[in-house]
């Protein structure tokens, strides 16, 4: 199984739940239309990857977010997570009216940096930064959410149980977009615009 690490502490995740169009911007830059409802999928623990993976035909997109370590139900600890998305194959799926797994749920599409844990006041104090060889691609935070964390938990937590260790990906800011094999991706998590982490992946 695979695992990430709390507070320099190796867990096991039993899976990944993500919300979707949850910026407006990103909304708007992928041409989507903004939900009535949130917009809920599952990526399983084969998908938790500490590496980042390019894509073998079509180039993969990274697409940045804030994440979250859960234990009782509840967010004990904050860290970096990239979905990655065959971006091609997902809008074939999505015009077919298919599923987005073979699209969002492979081996290596949960690209995750380390977690700390975090105090629940100052959840919505966060916000993440994604730098890609040196340029500044990514950012945002809670305020510009849709659906705020606290919100997105008790939403998840009413059809599918969060269990300790199971990280939820709160969606993207706009700024996705494809890379190739040797970026460097610098991914930052901020509590009122002071850095808590930071993690480095170079694309292999």
């Amino acid at each position: 199984m695979k695992t990430v690490t709390v507070d320099g502490k190796c867990v096991i995740p039993s899976k990944v739940v993500c919300v979707g169009r949850n910026y407006v911007e990103h909304i708007k830059e992928l041409k989507n239309e903004i939900p009535t409802s949130m917009v809920i999928f599952m990526k399983p623990n084969t998908a938790i990857s500490a590496e980042l993976i390019t894509g073998k035909q079509t180039p993969l997109h990274y697409e940045g977010e804030i994440s979250f370590l859960i234990k009782q139900r509840k967010i004990s600890a904050v860290g970096f997570g990239l979905d990655l998305t065959h971006r091609e194959l997902q809008s074939e799926l999505k015009a077919k009216g298919l599923p987005w797994e073979r699209a969002k749920a492979f081996n290596g599409a949960a690209v995750m940096s380390s977690f700390v844990s975090i105090k629940e006041e100052d959840i919505d104090k966060l916000s993440l930064q994604l730098w890609i060889n040196g340029v500044l691609v990514q950012e945002g935070g809670v305020e510009l959410m849709i659906y705020k964390p606290l919100a997105i938990i008790k939403e998840i937590n009413t059809f599918s149980t969060l269990e300790d260790h199971d990280i939820v990906m709160s969606g993207t800011p706009k700024g996705v977009g494809s890379y190739v094999k040797g970026d460097i991706f610098v991914g930052k998590i901020f509590v009122d615009k002071k850095e808590l982490l930071s993690q480095e992946w170079i694309a292999q």
